[in-house]
């Protein structure tokens, strides 16, 4: 299977901690993973494109060029040096992180009495602004990029032309795979609605009012009362839920990934132990697609959250995590703020197999490094407002 051979991470210079490397690669890694199992629904490697596409494909072939079968990723990588994103990622990314909405709003100007509004968002925090321009850029720079009060930044799509014209289609040709697929299918009907002017009369509205009843979180109460004999429309069920293409799965490890090292107390010289952690998290009515990361990655377990309507893929096996999980990144990167955390994942991993972590220099060293990973990252500020094409 051609997936056996997974392109090494490459060196990036690494500054910021006291350590004695200041590069990393996978070529320690386990390189003779069979990944029979991600082919089986997936088309030949030629016919399969890249995370991210330019005229001379993937980051000016910087990610596909060997050098001594070692594939480099520079420093820029983490910095969006890029130019346009794989189509399966952006929707992977949109399983993750994106909304399709229906806004409804009481408007005195309408003849009805409410307005209606299509509108597609997804929602980062300040420190992903240049991966949201990267989306935008996909979509040929439709869209809004704006900052809310809070920091937070957003892509919009309020254009119901965009939203036809230019939304649909890519969601048409690249489907979702997560049980939001039924909010776009509601969505989508919706929008045609609103598009053929249908929401103009009371029997098109009431039918919106229908279909908004049933995606996302329902009606709000305002609406509720407005509405006392809406019907909701049958919602969809999404069954056969297939990664096609692994840069779906990049796009949503990007969005709902995270890399994590958990220290513990064990009978060592150091008197503590590290595990490193890989964990995927979605809400628990796509169980059964969180479940098949088990099959997919060949490792893991699936935990339900306590008091949550949350489920988690965890990987905690050192050798799993280097021999399946870090193969797979290091060949289908994944972007965004999580890109560093993966970095520092990575030269954690390489000290652990060094056994560093057992002497008391090697765990400050990693400690150091977990402490700047997630939360506890420092990203220079940047203002969404005025940054968009």
């Amino acid at each position: 299977m051609w997936l056996r051979n997974h392109r090494p991470i490459s060196h990036f210079s690494y500054k910021r901690y006291p350590l004695k490397f200041n590069s990393i690669s996978c070529r320690n890694y386990s390189t003779s993973r069979n990944y029979s199992h991600v082919t089986n629904d997936i088309p030949n490697k030629s016919s399969i494109s890249p995370i991210v596409e330019d005229d001379d494909t993937f980051l000016n072939k910087s990610l596909l060029k060997d050098t001594k079968n070692k594939a480099e990723i520079s420093e820029n990588h983490s910095n969006f040096s890029l130019n346009k994103l794989n189509p399966h990622f952006v929707t992977g990314f949109t399983d993750g992180e994106g909304s399709f909405i229906i806004s409804v709003t009481k408007n005195s100007e309408s003849s009805l009495g409410f307005r209606v509004k299509a509108i597609f968002r997804i929602n980062l925090s300040k420190e992903d602004l240049e991966l949201l321009k990267l989306i935008q850029s996909y979509f040929d720079g439709a869209g809004n990029i704006g900052e809310d009060y809070k920091g937070i930044c957003s892509y919009t799509f309020y254009s119901l032309d965009e939203i036809c014209n230019i939304l649909i289609p890519h969601f048409d040709k690249y489907p979702l795979i997560s049980q939001k697929l039924a909010d776009y299918i509601l969505f989508k009907k919706a929008v045609m609605l609103i598009k053929n002017k249908s929401h103009l009369t009371e029997q098109g509205l009431k039918a919106i009012i229908g279909i908004k009843a049933s995606l996302n979180r329902g009606l709000n109460e305002e609406l509720k009362i407005s509405f006392p004999k809406n019907i909701p429309v049958e919602r969809p069920v999404v069954v056969n839920q297939v990664i096609r293409d692994p840069k779906w799965l990049a796009g949503f490890i990007s969005a709902e990934g995270s890399f994590f090292l958990n220290v513990y107390k064990a009978k060592t010289k150091t008197g503590s132990g590290v595990k490193l952690v890989f964990r995927i998290t979605q809400h628990i009515r796509d169980e059964l697609l969180i479940r098949s990361f088990i099959q997919y990655f060949g490792c893991g377990k699936v935990y339900k959250k306590t008091g949550m309507d949350a489920v988690d893929f965890m990987v905690t096996g050192f050798s799993d995590i280097t021999d399946k999980v870090l193969p797979f990144l290091c060949e289908y990167t994944v972007l965004g703020k999580k890109s560093e955390d993966f970095k520092d994942f990575c030269i954690i991993a390489e000290m652990i197999k060094d056994k560093k972590h057992l002497t008391s220099e090697g765990l400050e060293q990693i400690l150091s490094i977990k402490v700047g990973m997630n939360t506890g990252r420092q990203f220079p500020y940047k203002s969404c407002v005025g940054e968009a094409s």
